[in-house]
């Protein structure tokens, strides 16, 4: 067994962290090329078919900081290890079944599995890593998130076409297979359980409430508009809001820690998080249907049109964390944010005579600037949190990872239906609105030489006036 600080431990750690959170992404991009011959070979309906998605996202957004929580307390590896076997095993169970409540009931199963794998990715990475290295990591799994979201649906296009919807299921078997079994196998020293109770299960389903309401509301808004019903989620979710945050802070053993729930340096980088990410992908949805709608290309073309945003995506992780080593989280991000912002409001002016290289450039301004907050506030989140805390950071990151992208999209589609055709000014020029808060919430973050995290002591020349 090799020693967890151990570079033989780290680089394995790395891989499982970047595979693992490849195969996430890898998962959702070419579920959606596969969705319409799945609904067709199954006799499905549209609306069965979206619940393979939203009993999915609701899954793991529900479950999330939870399965963070499970992590601190009894190791990120062994958590890692049951959720990407677990992922693995679902996903070869949807590939074989008959029917679409199969399909429904265990992709909900695979979003359990997934909760359980995604704040792991990151408590890893801070368990294994000293805080100030922890950026260059943080930007090798982000590239590779951007490189499986733009192959995904190449790849689900190919296998589709050539061996059918069941094939996409069976693509990520294999690698789940190895990395659970090798994250098994070089685990560090165990952590040992806590007395019963200590685990704030009240806190964790006031949590799930919220949580799982918010996405079920913000889904349904763009197809049943704003009805009763969505005001009642709402209301349901800020009752839940207000009673989680007031358990949160009477309870001994609190499921997000006080540290971590009153820390306002974590919680601008989530804030620049779900700002971020809902105008990038509130931004590629209605791109989308601009490109194809509008401009009458095919789905190769649009994909190729959208190509300099995955590219930047890719190479441009590994210079924001170079960026964030020199310059800071403050200036990164605000650098990032301004590109980002820049970026959705050069796609809002395009119209029906707009050439590639305007939208080309959209984009590229888009997945560079995303890649930047991306990397940038995650560090900061990961840096920030004590290593007790770190599946819990973790799990916050993902959920605002997937909250924003789904108030984004569901923001973007409300506002397309007040206009004639697929206009991209109304609804993009919102979404710029959302991304410059992130300048705001910038401020807040710390500057080059705040990159000591709460539990790694104070900084060299306080400790000497001291």
């Amino acid at each position: 067994m090799t020693s967890p600080t151990s570079p033989v431990h780290r680089r394995i750690t790395l891989a499982c962290s970047v595979i693992g959170a490849v195969i996430v992404a890898l998962d959702g991009t070419v579920l959606t090329v596969a969705q319409p011959t799945l609904q067709h070979d199954l006799r499905a309906s549209f609306a069965q078919v979206q619940w393979t998605s939203t009993g999915y996202l609701i899954a793991v957004a529900s479950l999330l900081v939870f399965a963070g929580r499970l992590g601190d307390r009894y190791g990120h590896q062994q958590l890692f290890a049951a959720g990407i076997l677990g992922f693995g095993a679902t996903s070869a169970g949807i590939g074989l079944v008959p029917g679409i409540g199969w399909v429904i009931g265990l992709r909900i199963a695979q979003g359990v599995f997934g909760a359980l794998l995604q704040p792991a990715t990151l408590g890893m990475l801070r368990a294994a890593y000293p805080p100030d290295r922890l950026g260059m990591p943080i930007a090798l799994r982000t590239s590779a998130i951007g490189l499986a979201a733009s192959a995904g649906p190449l790849v689900g296009g190919a296998l589709v076409t050539q061996l059918g919807w069941r094939a996409v299921f069976f693509l990520n078997v294999v690698p789940a297979l190895v990395m659970g079994v090798l994250a098994l196998a070089v685990r560090g020293p165990g952590r040992r359980g806590i007395p019963a109770g200590g685990l704030d299960v009240p806190g964790a389903c006031l949590l799930a409430v919220v949580l799982a309401g918010l996405v079920q509301t913000l889904v349904a808004i763009p197809e049943a508009g704003w009805t009763a019903a969505t005001a009642l989620g709402l209301v349901v979710v800020a009752a839940a809001g207000a009673a989680f945050v007031g358990h949160e802070r009477r309870t001994a053993n609190p499921l997000v820690p006080s540290a971590v729930l009153g820390s306002a340096t974590i919680g601008a980088a989530l804030g620049i998080l779900v700002a971020a990410s809902a105008s990038m992908l509130g931004a590629l949805f209605v791109g989308s249907y601009f490109l194809q709608e509008t401009l009458g290309l095919d789905p190769l073309q649009t994909s190729l049109r959208a190509l300099p945003g995955a590219v930047m995506m890719v190479l441009g992780a590994p210079v924001a964390a170079v960026l964030l080593r020199r310059f800071g989280a403050r200036r990164t991000t605000l650098a990032g944010t301004g590109v980002l912002t820049l970026g959705v409001l050069l796609l809002s002016r395009l119209d029906k005579a707009s050439t590639a290289v305007p939208i080309g450039t959209g984009f590229l301004l888009l997945g560079a600037g995303f890649a930047t907050v991306m990397v940038t506030a995650t560090a900061v989140v990961v840096r920030h949190a004590s290593a007790e805390s770190a599946g819990v950071a973790g799990g916050l990151q993902q959920t605002a990872m997937n909250v924003g992208p789904t108030l984004g999209v569901a923001a973007a589609a409300t506002l397309m239906t007040l206009t004639t055709g697929v206009a991209m000014g109304p609804p993009l020029t919102a979404l710029a609105a959302v991304s410059a808060t992130g300048v705001l919430l910038a401020l807040r973050l710390p500057g080059r030489a705040g990159v000591v995290t709460s539990d790694a002591g104070p900084p060299p020349s306080r400790a000497r006036a001291s």
